[in-house]
Parts: C-alpha cells; structure tokens; sequence
C-alpha cells in the first residue's frame, strides 16, 4: 500500500512563490507516473500536473503553464510543485497523487491560501 502525504502549504501575499511537497511511502512510488490536484471551496477537484516516474516529461493544464513547476526526488520518495507569482484564485487545498489516480491513495492534502 502506498500513502502519500502533502505538506508545505500556508497563507502566502499574491505574487508570491511556495513549494508544496508529497512524501511518498512504500517502494513502488518511483515506479508511479505522479500527479498534482487541487480542490478549491465549492469546486470539484482538478489536474495540475503530472510527471513520468523517471522525471522526464513534465505535463501541465493550460492554466498552469508557465507558474506551476512539477519534479520529483526518487531517491527520496519525494514530489514537489513549486508555484510561482501566486493568485487568489490558486487558493485551495493540494492533493498528490498516482496518474491514473487511485482513490485509496488521496492524502490529506496541504492547504494554500492567497491573501493580503
């Protein structure tokens, strides 16, 4: 079984830069292709990113590009996204996970918050 766990969130000014971070259990995460999520208060969940289980070609939705930064540490069993000049509108909680997604594997997530 694999649990993922999200951290690194926090209230941040709009403009702002945060890395959130997932630690990864279990041995078979370098073997996942790993995503990024976000639910935002009263929205359904989305995709952000994604990136293959070696770290090669990163993917992103079209909203993203160019802000959001997706890797990962195998090593580690570590993933990151890095978000830059941060928005209000990027307020919500962030999720990791497998690509497909698993269901059993959701974290708790970290919440990011984009307020002066």
């Amino acid at each position: 079984q694999v649990q993922l766990v999200e951290s690194g969130g926090g209230l941040v000014q709009p403009g702002g830069s945060l890395i959130v971070s997932c630690a990864a259990s279990g041995r078979r995460f370098s073997s996942f292709d790993m995503g990024w999520f976000r639910q935002a208060p009263g929205k359904e969940r989305e995709f952000l990113a994604a990136i293959s289980s070696s770290g090669d070609t990163p993917a992103y939705v079209d909203s993203v590009k160019g802000r959001f930064f997706i890797s990962r540490d195998n090593a580690k069993n570590m993933l990151y996204l890095q978000i830059n000049n941060l928005k209000p509108d990027d307020t919500a909680v962030y999720y990791c996970n497998k690509i497909p997604p698993v269901e059993a594997y959701w974290g708790p997530g970290t919440q990011v918050t984009v307020s002066s």
